[in-house]
């Protein structure tokens, strides 16, 4: 490791090395209580750098990738080195066992490409594969738990692709910041121990990922315990010195393959071939234009682009900045376009290597307008008026509802190097700590769960129900805002099918309320995915609350821990800023 390289690493370790405070050891009575109740209040800092920039979820990887760039790496590079970071010090949220979606643009062609590297169904799971004996849906979280839920990971194989295409710096290289600190120990973020904790005895159901997050006498990691993972280092040099074939076959794929179909109680079906056999697939950029600006993301498996496409292109019809942000009637309005976006992504929405969607359509201005014309009233949308809508095809199909959840979890990181070159990219394992299924040093997703469990609706099929290879639909949404060509804002969020909320309130905070970045990444949250309207806790959002109610919604008040991170491109230079919920940062010179 390059000595520059890991001094970077260190002093990012020690932004978040301190041992915790008696009230940060306690306070787990949430996944996100830890870092949210202290930091609900806080500005996120906005950053400013001439170069490049890097902003992340944890300050290491931000720092490992933004000393990527420092030292000439594209944007692809640092990409890898950041990944490889958060999945040791993030290892709930992403890494090698999961899955991801990269936006990037090219300023050398001046052109927008979208990567999938979605996890797969294994080629014996069936549609059946979440019923029980009775042919009922299971229990989300007896599904989760196990290798059931075990999808063919796919970010190794997208981040030897992306560095394939636009990497500069020796793929071997990237890898050993993130092995150098799996072997020297890093410091527990009180993020992750709180994590830990609210796990529980959940989190020991299997032995390897109990002796990882627990100590020798059975309690969880503390914040600030110094925690090693040799076998994520090896892991990581098998894969710097073999390639991306060294993860998907070989003695690697192999103890993946052991721990779904022998984990007790709960086992999978993935075989060597489905891990052999994954390809990353490049697919056409999704693209909204908003105002003056073109919204750009991924399209399925991801309905993340076209969800925040179709609210953008309701909400169009309404003068938002006028009506301003403190306005009930402009959340109205943004809450019931997000439930008609729901209602169509709930109908149509899958991977189109399976099942066609009507994506052209349901973003057309025409079928956008009439959408928005449900919006004219001063209340809230009855519950039997928000349905799918009936966009223009290019041929005839019906599919019935879907019934997949998607739960909080998930990173999102983006960057920008010296070359004008930007990455979008979020990556998951699903639910924290996916299936809980721990091997090499690494955590196994979950992704399989956001199939819908039910595979038709009243005789009519759904579209993303379980088949052979299929990729589960997501709400991931990396987005590449451009202006006249050019690349203006990179954003993207975690939080399960929130993030599509997430994602539009800061693009709309934007581009109508002028808003700068580090003021869209904290300012609080309001959204409405199924007529609730669910409000940031402890935030300036609760005043909303009454109005709301009083304009026929339930209005549901909670913890929100959404992790934006958004870099602006300027001419004068670049403006980053990560979400204060969260203990990430930007970086850049």
């Amino acid at each position: 490791m390059p000595r520059k390289l890991y001094a970077y690493a260190v002093a990012a370790l020690a932004l978040i090395a301190a041992p915790a405070t008696s009230q940060q050891a306690s306070d787990t009575t949430a996944p996100e209580a830890a870092t949210q109740a202290s930091t609900l209040a806080a500005t996120a800092k906005l950053v400013t750098a001439k170069s490049y920039m890097v902003a992340a979820a944890n300050p290491i990887a931000a720092a490992t990738g933004a000393e990527i760039l420092k030292q000439g790496g594209s944007a692809i590079d640092a990409a890898v080195a950041v990944q490889t970071v958060l999945g040791l010090v993030e290892p709930q949220s992403s890494g090698l066992g999961g899955g991801a979606f990269l936006v990037y643009y090219d300023a050398g062609r001046k052109r927008l490409i979208t990567l999938d590297g979605r996890e797969t169904a294994p080629q014996r799971a069936t549609p059946k594969l979440f019923l029980d004996k009775d042919g009922q849906p299971m229990e989300f979280m007896d599904a989760v738990v196990g290798g059931r839920s075990v999808g063919t990971p796919g970010t190794v194989r997208l981040l030897q692709e992306a560095h394939n295409r636009y990497g500069r710096v020796a793929w071997t290289r990237l890898f050993e910041p993130a092995a150098a600190l799996a072997e020297a120990g890093f410091a527990v973020s009180p993020r992750l121990a709180a994590l830990i904790a609210e796990e529980g005895d959940a989190l020991k159901t299997f032995e390897a990922t109990k002796d990882y997050f627990f100590d020798a006498g059975g309690a969880p990691l503390k914040a600030g315990a110094i925690l090693k993972n040799p076998a994520y280092a090896a892991t990581l040099r098998a894969i710097a010195e073999g390639g991306a074939n060294a993860f998907y076959t070989g003695p690697i794929a192999e103890a993946i393959v052991d721990t779904v179909r022998m984990a007790a109680g709960n086992p999978g079906v993935l075989v060597l071939n489905d891990l052999a056999a994954y390809r990353v697939r490049e697919r056409d950029p999704v693209c909204m234009t908003y105002r003056a600006f073109d919204v750009c993301g991924m399209g399925p498996p991801s309905s993340g682009a076209v969800a925040v496409g179709q609210t953008l292109g309701m909400i169009e019809n309404f003068d938002i900045k006028g009506l301003g942000r403190d306005n009930p009637q402009s959340w109205r309005i943004i809450g019931d376009a997000q439930r008609l976006a729901f209602a169509d992504r709930g109908r149509y929405l899958a991977d189109t290597d399976f099942v066609p969607a009507p994506i052209k359509g349901l973003l057309q201005k025409d079928y956008l307008g009439k959408r928005a014309a449900l919006l004219d009233g001063d209340r809230a949308l009855a519950d039997d008026a928000v349905k799918a809508g009936e966009p223009e095809w290019d041929h005839a199909l019906l599919f019935g509802r879907d019934t997949a959840l998607e739960l909080p979890s998930t990173s999102h990181f983006v960057i920008v190097d010296r070359d004008g070159n930007v990455v979008s990219m979020t990556t998951t394992i699903e639910n924290g700590f996916g299936s809980r299924l721990m091997t090499g040093g690494f955590l196994l997703n979950n992704e399989l769960t956001d199939f819908s469990f039910t595979t038709h609706d009243n005789g009519v099929p759904v579209a993303n129900r379980v088949e052979p290879g299929k990729r589960p639909r997501s709400s991931m949404a990396p987005t590449i805002v451009m202006k006249d060509g050019r690349p203006l804002l990179a954003i993207g969020s975690p939080g399960g099918s929130q993030i599509i909320g997430y994602v539009t309130q800061a693009l709309i905070a934007y581009i109508d309320w002028g808003m700068d970045v580090s003021q869209i990444v904290a300012m609080p949250h309001l959204l409405n995915r199924f007529g609730t309207f669910e409000i940031e806790a402890g935030t300036d959002a609760e005043k909303l609350a009454g109005p709301l109610q009083a304009l026929g919604y339930e209005v549901k008040i909670g913890d929100m821990s959404s992790g934006l991170h958004a870099i602006e491109i300027t001419k004068e230079g670049l403006k980053g800023s990560a979400d204060p919920r969260r203990e990430g940062v930007a970086v850049g010179e």
